[in-house]
């Protein structure tokens, strides 16, 4: 049975097919029954989202580990199998009970990987594999098994995709004939995979207005059971819309104290776009604090992916911030040593791994930074021949490397800030042609950055299209309190 190869490597259940409780069940019942509805609703609809969100998504069959019950109960079962098939065929005459068995469901396999135009194949497979002969051969022992497994192994050579060519060449070595069926059906089995996911690629593009469709409503059944299913998602709104009206009372009153040169630096002031408020609340859950806020219940499907986003996004600030800082002290010429730029990105990223998780020493962490980075600095001008620096020089810069330790720190504070603004232009631009070029003080991790603001676009926009109607409505709330709906 195949499983969901998640984001965070969970497997959604199928779930079971939950008819109508009968009346006269006891209210404890009800509410057990209503609860499994609601969870077989949630994985359907979990599945539906992923197929569609996740570009990476893909079925694979289902492989207990070796070492659990299930692991240790398959793999007797699968032994007993392929020995009783050994003894089956090394009698005198031999039994081919299993071995026939096997080649229905060969034959079946194969039949399900045609597509309708394999209309001259799918009748010589129905030829070769005729059950009926093949029973009758094998009760006047004329049998040629091989044969037929020779010609299973041609098949599967048509219609394999090209990954498994190495696998399929391995099959054409195999010489005994259990080995060989058993050897079949492993490849066979990836085959069905590899025709799924296939069939679950090119059916993407198609499937976004009906996954959308099919979210919403059950999201609707989920909301009519329980109606406080959206208290989590208006109180995230409500915190959007009151960071942006302490943001532009700052900002207002800012502008009252500075020069008027200053103020062309301020952004105008005017009504709030719901549009740009709800952007605004996607980039918050990218710093969501999971132990003093109620993760909002629209976005519970993307919470891995946004968290995983997050963690990149965390990793990105501080690998800029360090680069920044390095270039300020000793100037952009060494970043134009070959090579050096990405030697000093493959330091950084493996010194600061981690750096998002409670436990990590980020203060030691970045003070070794400071010491590796002064020395490959030091190295890479040494080989051009050039001004070493002074120990003053290389002593600022660890200390400013091991500052970026603290949330406030204003290099730290200024590369967050524009990574934040980037992203929000990236989900205000209206398609991938017109996405915002990445900020200067990023550039050295554009790329990164880049992928990153793809792929919250990706959630942000399947997600809006979903619960648009429901953000409009608070949002609507929130924003224009006085206004009649």
């Amino acid at each position: 049975m195949p499983n969901v190869n998640n984001a965070d490597g969970s497997t959604p259940p199928d779930g079971p097919n939950i008819p109508d409780p009968p009346s006269d069940i006891s209210p404890r019942q009800a509410y057990l029954l209503d609860m499994m509805e609601m969870d077989h609703c949630l994985s359907n609809m979990a599945l539906a989202h992923e197929i569609v969100v996740n570009r990476d998504f893909c079925f694979k069959e289902s492989s207990p580990p070796n070492d659990s019950l299930e692991g240790r109960v398959k793999e007797i079962i699968h032994r007993a199998f392929w020995d009783s098939l050994q003894a089956q065929l090394s009698l005198s005459p031999p039994d081919y009970t299993n071995a026939i068995a096997l080649l229905q469901e060969v034959k079946e396999i194969l039949l399900s990987l045609l597509l309708p135009v394999h209309t001259r194949l799918r009748a010589q497979l129905e030829e070769v594999l005729d059950l009926v002969l093949i029973r009758q051969q094998a009760e006047h022992g004329t049998l040629a098994l091989n044969q037929l497994s020779n010609y299973i192994v041609s098949t599967m050579a048509s219609l394999c995709a090209p990954i498994r060519d190495p696998e399929i060449h391995k099959l054409r070595g195999v010489s005994d004939p259990v080995d060989l069926l058993r050897e079949i059906m492993q490849v066979l089995n990836l085959m069905k995979m590899d025709m799924v996911n296939f069939t679950v690629q090119n059916l993407r593009p198609h499937l976004i207005h009906q996954a959308v469709q099919y979210e919403r409503t059950k999201f609707e059944e989920l909301l009519n059971r329980q109606p406080a299913s959206l208290d989590n998602t208006t109180a995230w709104l409500q915190g959007a819309v009151s960071e942006a009206v302490l943001a532009d009372s700052s900002c207002e009153s800012l502008e009252q104290g500075e020069s008027i040169s200053m103020r062309g630096s301020l952004r105008t002031h005017g009504p709030i776009s719901p549009s740009a408020m709800l952007n605004q609340a996607y980039v918050r859950l990218l710093r969501w604090d999971p132990d003093n806020q109620l993760y909002p219940e629209s976005v519970l499907m993307d919470r891995a992916r946004l968290e995983a986003l997050a963690q990149k996004l965390h990793l990105l600030v501080l690998e800029a911030s360090a680069l920044l800082v390095t270039s300020l002290h000793y100037g952009g010429a060494v970043f134009l040593v070959p090579g050096f730029v990405g030697n000093l990105k493959q330091t950084i990223t493996a010194l600061l791994q981690g750096s998002h998780q409670r436990d990590f020493d980020q203060q030691g962490a970045l003070l070794a930074l400071g010491e590796q980075l002064q020395k490959q600095v030091g190295e890479a001008l040494s080989a051009q021949g050039r001004v070493v620096p002074s120990p003053e020089v290389d002593s600022l810069l660890k200390g400013q490397i091991e500052g970026l330790a603290q949330d406030h720190d204003p290099v730290r504070t200024l590369i967050g800030a524009r990574a934040q603004s980037y992203l929000l232009a990236v989900l205000g631009a209206s398609d991938a042609r017109t996405d915002p070029a990445v900020p200067s003080s990023l550039t050295m991790v554009a790329p990164e950055l880049a992928e990153l603001g793809q792929a919250f676009k990706r959630i942000v926009n399947f997600n809006h299209m979903v619960f648009g109607p429901y953000y409009a409505s608070i949002l609507r709330n929130q924003l224009f309190p006085n206004r009649r709906a």
